[in-house]
């Protein structure tokens, strides 16, 4: 079996039967982002969900026009695309995906489709996930280290650059810039998250969405389950957390904006810790919210983080 077909499990609608329907509502009104653009002549990159859509508006400039087949707030490992999104895909000039069986969706929703797609994450050096079912299996979340987004950065130019030959100068001096703000937050991260005591380097969360981040910042991570699939904690992990956090004194735990933070709050009844916020991960917030680009999205987690460890917070 195919090593992405074992990481989740797939309730796509079948390509054939979205095919047709996709292809039947090619004719009628479109809606939103794609009257948006509809004067809009660009070409059209079409990324698997938000973060990447902003990494990537930062390397394309104003040159090419960048969406998420997914919107703010999705869920992305179990997402279900829709025929409106397969007919957005069929008229993309150029799909970007994360990889690391991050879309389980993924592979059958571009079969058959001639449009060019390039895995962003091509080249990152992988942590594998230890726990559960999938351990042994690549971590999907390496955007979760800006030092990992300057090799997704690396990848875009290349892609966009062999989209739009002529405007290759422009994609490379956007990727440089853009590089040297993700080294800026790399730096920032790892010298506030340095401020931690000893016995407060733990970061508890929900999901293993963290492993890069806490490599980067050499903080211990514990998590109720290593991926969002399509289930709830076990007694068992919610058992474990509770007993990492209380050998560990741990003082705050956390959850992400995507998934119910009712399995940690069990923690946090059972446990002297509090529950030190909400992290973001697989999604961006609107524009008006905390995280609307993913350099405040790396900078919101490690204050969420600081402040909760610290107990600034309470």
């Amino acid at each position: 079996m195919p090593r992405n077909s074992r990481f989740f499990s797939r309730r796509s609608l079948p390509l054939l039967a979205a095919s047709v329907l996709a292809l039947s509502l090619a004719g009628c009104a479109t809606s939103g982002e794609n009257d948006a653009g509809a004067d809009d002549e660009r070409p059209v990159v079409l990324t698997t969900f938000t973060v990447l859509a902003d990494i990537a508006e930062n390397v394309a400039g104003d040159n090419l026009r960048v969406e998420s087949i997914t919107k703010v707030g999705a869920e992305i490992h179990g997402y279900e695309p829709t025929p409106g999104d397969i007919r957005r895909a069929s008229e993309a000039d150029l799909i970007l995906d994360n990889g690391m069986n991050l879309e389980a969706w993924f592979g059958q929703f571009v079969e058959g489709m001639d449009v060019p797609h390039v895995v962003v994450s091509e080249g990152v050096e992988a942590i594998d996930i230890t726990e559960d079912a999938y351990a042994g299996m690549p971590n999907p979340h390496a955007w979760m280290s800006p030092v990992n987004v300057q090799i997704y950065v690396d990848n875009m130019v290349d892609a966009f650059s062999d989209l739009d030959p002529d405007s290759a100068s422009e994609y490379e001096a956007n990727g440089e810039a853009y590089k040297a703000e993700l080294q800026t937050v790399q730096d920032e991260l790892v010298d506030e998250l340095s401020v931690l005591p000893e016995n407060q380097r733990a970061l508890v969360t929900c999901e293993g969405a963290f492993s890069y981040l806490a490599r980067d910042a050499g903080l211990t991570e514990k998590y109720i389950w290593a991926v969002n699939a399509e289930q709830q904690a076990t007694p068992q992990q919610i058992t474990s957390a509770i007993e990492f956090v209380r050998d560990n004194d741990v003082p705050a735990v956390f959850c992400e904006s995507t998934v119910s933070e009712a399995p940690m709050l069990q923690v946090v009844e059972a446990t002297d810790a509090v529950f030190g916020g909400t992290l973001y991960v697989d999604s961006l917030s609107e524009a008006d919210g905390p995280v609307p680009t993913y350099l405040e999205l790396i900078r919101h987690d490690a204050t969420v983080i600081i402040d909760a460890l610290t107990g600034q917070n309470s």
